[in-house]
């Protein structure tokens, strides 16, 4: 009865077979296909908003400004087209004019002054806010209001601070006894002037940054540090603002961006003078391509152009740091 019972070996193949999954049909890669090519089509439409922004409003302007800085252009050229090209013509004029060396003094002392007192108050401030003190909430929004207002606003209030004649500043050291200074009149102060205002607009954003960031280190670390017997000082220096650095990075490179490129600031309080003391590349570019009765447009863009290179350098020397920090 044994042979009866026992199933064929080329039965169980054959049902084995028969229950193996199907191999895929040519219909189901095509469709598998069809589905990848959907979610690639999908991630592209979505993807062309930003690409054709990025393209409109940064790659063509840039394009056109750089077309300008190559060109000799006059008013008649800029309307009518047809400006003979020149090469780096505009950039050698740009050089050779006596405004360009204190023109470009001026803006690495407004740029590295205004950095480095908006970065040193903001962390200042924002390892105060991080006490949780009463009424720290509202004290923390209302340093946010330079940064709220417009800048002409801005600008037009530190005009009036910092009057010669009726401003409050004068008023108060008069009050003490001090002679009144001709803030923004004088060769000596006007750019000093321009830099205190700037400083003032630009710590709420370095306060909101730094702030987050410490909100983001963990408690435990420095609990730990004090449990060692770190005082205040070296938990400061040996936790927290290593650990900060990153956020750090880029606060001062969005903030040197930013300074490099001022311009309502200056030209509101001081345009540029007495005597070009206050004049930076920003203002220089602007006065060359619209301020003169015969517009310079390939000068004035030439020195937007060298503007652009200085932020774009700062910009690669921290990608460079970053990644370096990272292979460490």
């Amino acid at each position: 009865m044994n042979h009866l019972t026992q199933t064929p070996a080329s039965s169980v193949a054959g049902e084995r077979r028969r229950r193996a999954p199907a191999p895929p049909s040519h219909g189901w890669r095509r469709a598998a296909v069809r589905r990848r090519w959907s979610g690639q089509w999908a991630a592209w439409a979505f993807l062309a908003p930003v690409v054709v922004y990025l393209l409109v409003f940064y790659a063509y302007p840039l394009y056109n400004n750089l077309d300008l800085s190559l060109r000799n252009y006059t008013v008649r050229s800029f309307v009518q087209g047809g400006a003979p090209f020149t090469g780096f013509a505009n950039y050698g004029k740009v050089f050779a004019d006596p405004t360009f060396g204190p023109a470009l003094w001026h803006t690495v002392v407004f740029t590295s002054v205004s950095l480095v007192f908006q970065f040193t108050i903001g962390l200042g401030l924002a390892l105060f806010f991080t006490r949780h003190f009463r009424l720290s909430a509202t004290l923390r929004a209302l340093f946010l209001v330079p940064w709220l207002l417009p800048l002409i606003v801005s600008s037009s209030t530190w005009s009036w601070l910092l009057n010669s004649d009726s401003g409050l500043v004068n008023a108060l050291l008069g009050a003490l006894g001090a002679a009144p200074v001709n803030w923004l009149t004088s060769p000596d102060w006007s750019l000093w002037s321009v830099t205190i205002a700037n400083i003032w607009i630009g710590i709420p954003f370095n306060l909101v940054v730094l702030y987050s960031g410490l909100q983001a280190i963990p408690v435990q670390v420095n609990e730990a540090a004090e449990l060692d017997g770190a005082n205040g000082w070296q938990r400061f220096w040996k936790v927290t603002f290593p650990l900060l650095r990153p956020v750090s990075a880029i606060t001062l490179l969005l903030g040197l961006v930013y300074t490099l490129k001022v311009f309502d600031i200056i030209w509101i309080m001081t345009k540029g003078g007495p005597s070009d003391s206050s004049t930076t590349l920003a203002t220089w570019s602007y006065r060359l391509g619209f301020g003169n009765l015969l517009p310079a447009f390939g000068p004035g863009s030439a020195v937007g152009n060298l503007l652009i290179v200085m932020a774009l350098a700062f910009g690669l020397v921290y990608i460079y740091l970053q990644r370096k920090q990272a292979y460490a």
